[in-house]
């Protein structure tokens, strides 16, 4: 009885790994944040395997149930819309949940959009936090204000329509500091965006999710 974390392509289908392949053909269950996402990946690679929703609004109601399938011996892998699952997403829920029931966890080492970014931004690597997405008002202000001296490479993820308000935000309170914005990572229009934010503030149009990575405090 296992619940194997698998990462999935965050772009190019082409980069899910020969392991996760054989883990999502074999598997009792699979798991996903959107079916209808996940089945053109999985139809790409013939895996008929069944599937069964798990996302942020239905993790209470149907975590147990999962656990309850674990503990009768079914191999069940999650996936998330893309990259690796509990990253910004609910599967640490039931992670948590399987971890006590006793339940072997085993991650399958993918894609990860944040890592991709980092490595590619041209900014420190060699520490960094990771913030996920910025709350929408509330808090917002509070959360970036105790980055202020964060000296590690700080990164975050955004929607298109929020971009130019996060950098407005990020250059008010933690200064006009050096940023690398990657969208539509391993996509055809992949792009990197590069520069201090009063650079790039309101001089482009971005279409499609994407990562946000910010120069830490200088010492």
């Amino acid at each position: 009885m296992s619940l194997f974390l698998v990462a999935t392509p965050i772009g190019n289908l082409e980069d899910l790994t020969k392991r996760a392949e054989i883990i999502l053909k074999t598997a009792d269950l699979i798991l996903c944040e959107d079916t209808r996402h996940s089945r053109i990946l999985l139809e790409k690679y013939g895996i008929s395997q069944p599937v069964f929703p798990y996302y942020d609004f239905n993790k209470e109601k149907v975590t147990l149930k999962i656990v309850e399938w674990l503990k009768e011996g079914k191999e069940i892998a999650l996936v998330t819309d893309s990259g690796t699952p509990g990253i910004s997403d609910p599967a640490f829920y039931l992670v948590r949940e399987a971890i006590k029931a006793d339940i072997d966890i085993v991650p399958v080492p993918g894609p990860c959009s944040a890592v991709a970014a980092l490595v590619a931004s041209g900014l420190p690597t060699d520490r960094f936090c990771f913030e996920g997405f910025l709350p929408g008002k509330k808090g917002r202000k509070k959360r970036l204000e105790k980055l202020i001296e964060e000296e590690r490479t700080i990164i975050f993820f955004e929607a298109p329509h929020r971009i130019n308000r996060t950098l407005k935000d990020i250059q008010n309170i933690l200064g006009d500091r050096r940023i690398t914005i990657a969208r539509e990572l391993t996509k055809i229009h992949e792009e990197f965006i590069r520069g201090k934010i009063s650079e790039v503030l309101d001089k482009f149009t971005v279409k499609g999710e994407m990562v946000l990575v910010v120069e830490g405090k200088i010492k």
